[in-house]
């Protein structure tokens, strides 16, 4: 709404009305959306008697783009008037306040925007009249914000784009510069990092330099013609790739600055945003993937959300370990399964025989070692604790 508490006109004592001014109830509040109820005050200070034939309030807004119009707020209401058959209305001396309030339409509000070529704005309006004087009137801004909801199913779809071009012209080619591109979500909001995942295979003889980039992309209908209108709004560079080398961005981030959410449901003005992951490569037009973004207002809420569609797109996107993984792991192998006989026999010293007891509760301790089937393997040293009289020239082969 701006620093100031209220909006206000001032005139001389001669014009009898000392000040006129607009506040809102809650002047904290950043902006309203349809069906919310918009209330405040008019502040009129007199330094004399006044004489008014009416007080007005007029809430309107509309999208204006070049000549073209469409309207989608229109209120008046009175706040003050004479009775009937009375022409005017005697305010004394002092100061005075006229509460109003009004509920905002049910239906969708196009979201407040500033464009390069229109705009989208709401305002208040106070009129007050007077007999034989011109009218005079206060103006505050209400900004309007249409909630888009990230959390929706088609928002929380996977963007997956993959391109390849050829670097050179004629016969003259020096290889193909290869890129994939996703995100996990198409849906985002501001403040929010995007994690960027890509895959760039450089087979040219070309240095080449991956970069990616949030475009904001404003669109007018006016009188039949189209005007657009493209920025940059966000980028992020990634490293040089040389020849015959390929990277990786395994979530690389890129975060979104304060922007106007997108604007999808305006016939004359719309505001799209893309994610671009471009490759610059020197002599040659540069390869661009856009991905599709929309900007949404409330936040995305993880796996706390009661969409369960987000659970079933992590199962999906986890699906890729049961590929890999074995239903029961393996044990390990046995110590003497992967070293020679003779090594084994060198590091494992020999136990006396048990004596012949018709029972195993005869056995000594020590004995039972050997019937564990996993034998921890040696400690290692640098010396052999059982040299051969022929060194051995063989090397240990592992089975693995």
């Amino acid at each position: 709404m701006g620093g100031e508490a209220g909006s206000r006109t001032a005139v001389g004592c001669e014009g009898r009305v000392k000040s006129l001014g607009l506040v809102f109830e809650d002047e904290r509040k950043g902006c309203y959306s349809s069906g919310e109820t918009v209330a405040g005050h008019v502040l009129l200070e007199a330094c004399e008697p006044v004489a008014l034939r009416a007080l007005r309030l007029e809430a309107q807004g509309r999208a204006t783009a070049a000549a073209s119009q469409v309207e989608y707020l229109n209120v008046r209401l009175s706040l003050r008037e004479p009775a009937a058959g009375e022409g005017v209305v005697l305010l004394q001396p002092g100061k005075h306040e006229f509460p109003f309030r009004f509920q905002l339409p049910s239906e969708p509000l196009v979201t407040s925007f500033t464009g390069k070529y229109g705009r989208i704005q709401y305002c208040v309006r106070a009129v007050l009249e007077r007999p034989r004087v011109p009218d005079q009137s206060v103006k505050r801004e209400l900004q309007v914000v249409s909630h888009i909801d990230v959390n929706t199913p088609a928002l929380l779809t996977p963007v997956l784009k993959t391109q390849e071009k050829m670097v050179g012209c004629w016969f003259f080619t020096s290889g193909p510069v290869s890129l994939s591109a996703k995100i996990e979500r198409k849906g985002y909001c501001n403040g929010e990092a995007i994690p960027i995942y890509a895959e760039i295979e450089n087979c040219s003889s070309r240095l080449i330099v991956p970069k990616a980039a949030i475009f904001q992309t404003q669109t007018y209908l006016a009188s039949g013609k189209t005007k657009t209108f493209r920025h940059m709004v966000a980028n992020v560079r990634g490293n040089h790739i040389a020849s015959g080398s390929t990277d990786v961005w395994n979530g690389k981030t890129l975060k979104i600055p304060p922007v106007t959410p997108s604007i999808l449901d305006c016939c004359i003005i719309r505001v799209d945003y893309s994610l671009a992951v471009y490759i610059h490569i020197p002599g040659a037009k540069r390869l661009m993937l856009e991905l599709p973004l929309v900007i949404g207002t409330i936040p995305y809420h993880g796996f706390g959300s009661r969409n369960s569609s987000i659970a079933s797109q992590f199962s999906m996107d986890m699906s890729w370990l049961t590929l890999t993984l074995p239903e029961q792991p393996e044990a390990p192998p046995n110590y003497a399964d992967v070293v020679s006989e003779e090594e084994f026999s060198r590091h494992v010293p020999p136990y006396p025989q048990p004596p012949d007891c018709e029972g195993e509760t005869c056995y000594p301790m020590f004995a039972c070692i050997q019937e564990f089937r996993f034998q921890p393997p040696p400690l290692y040293s640098e010396v052999d604790p059982h040299p051969t009289d022929v060194e051995d020239t063989q090397p240990v082969s592992f089975i693995l």
